[in-house]
């Protein structure tokens, strides 16, 4: 890796063409952070950005510390940062105890806490992230499995606000697909490093990605466009909810109270969900999963009471939300 030089592709129509994306997501003289795991996508990224906003980005490498060779790659894309002049911070998750289960998301909550602080540390604007066009197909089609709806099978945003703080994420190439990205590093004569958990069949993620690739039938740009359409969907119902919360629901001494006669079924779920977050003591702040709240939804519907996330949901003619009681021991 040390002995790989840089060289300028021949070609500027790509990086004007990543500029114009970077550009409509934020103003052209902001520093902003680019998080590069070392794999094409990210690598990629972290090319065209220094092309494109040179002495203007900072990079930084999570290394989740969960599988040997992570530092490797970690120090490897320290050097090829060193060698486009772009500054790096290699960001190390210190477990109390490595995950056992669910280690990816885990280990996407942790990361993204450890962006956060460098970037806000570091006077940076936003932080971009290379999620791209084939990577928005594969997760509509894991959630379409699923059966969620229209909030789960919402596309991912081109601009947002980085999970568990208050800086912006920015994802510039939702446009692009894997393969340009992985053309972008050999036109730069970089050579990514080989993820081995991107070949694991046991993820989902990755037998989703090999049956996209196998279909002669299914487009991958027409599916992530249907995904877009939906996020646009989502936000228009975001908006209604609010206009619902802000007309029906009544809050005070820690209790909330709506009267949920001829609301729509997909509004109600938004308001009970909203409620829920509001009056929350326990989940550290992450959503219900759809099986939690469909069985809160039906205790409701029944006159029922259901208790989720330290919040106690009693059903009947109004529906009420209040703290429950402390646990006993």
């Amino acid at each position: 890796m040390a002995s790989q030089k840089l060289v300028e592709p021949q070609n500027g129509a790509t990086v004007e063409r990543f500029a114009r994306d970077l550009d409509a997501l934020i103003d052209p003289q902001a520093p902003i952070g680019i998080a590069v795991s070392g794999g094409p996508d990210s690598l990629a990224l972290l090319l065209l950005a220094a092309a494109a906003r040179p002495g203007l980005i900072e990079a930084a490498t999570v290394d989740h510390a969960l599988r040997a060779g992570s530092r490797g790659e970690a120090e490897m894309v320290a050097g090829v940062c060193e060698r486009l002049g772009v500054p790096h911070r290699i960001l190390t998750v210190e477990w109390q105890s490595p995950p056992e289960s669910a280690f990816q998301e885990r280990a996407r909550i942790e990361r993204y806490k450890l962006l956060g602080v460098w970037a806000k540390a570091g006077g940076l604007h936003a932080i971009a992230t290379a999620h791209h066009l084939d990577d928005q197909a594969e997760t509509f089609i894991m959630r379409l499995i699923r059966g969620s709806g229209v909030r789960g099978l919402a596309g991912m945003l081109r601009l947002v606000r980085a999970p568990g703080g208050d800086i912006a994420l920015l994802r510039p190439l939702l446009g692009w697909r894997r393969v340009e990205l992985e053309q972008v590093c050999a036109d730069f004569g970089v050579t990514p490093a080989a993820d081995p958990s991107n070949e694991d069949e046991r993820f989902e993620r990755v037998r989703v990605r090999r049956a996209l690739a196998g279909s002669d039938w299914l487009d991958s740009r027409a599916v992530a466009q249907s995904a877009t359409n939906l996020a646009e969907a989502d936000a228009a119902l975001r908006w209604a909810t609010t206009q619902a919360w802000n007309r029906a629901v009544k809050e005070g001494d820690g209790t909330i109270v709506f009267d949920p006669a001829d609301t729509p079924r997909e509004i109600r779920r938004r308001l009970v969900l909203r409620s829920i977050a509001k009056l929350a003591t326990e989940g550290q702040g992450a959503d219900l999963r759809g099986r939690e709240l469909d069985r809160v939804l039906a205790a409701l519907a029944s006159g029922g009471k259901a208790t989720v996330r330290g919040v106690l949901c009693s059903g009947g003619k109004e529906w009420r939300f209040t703290k429950a009681p402390p646990r006993k021991s």
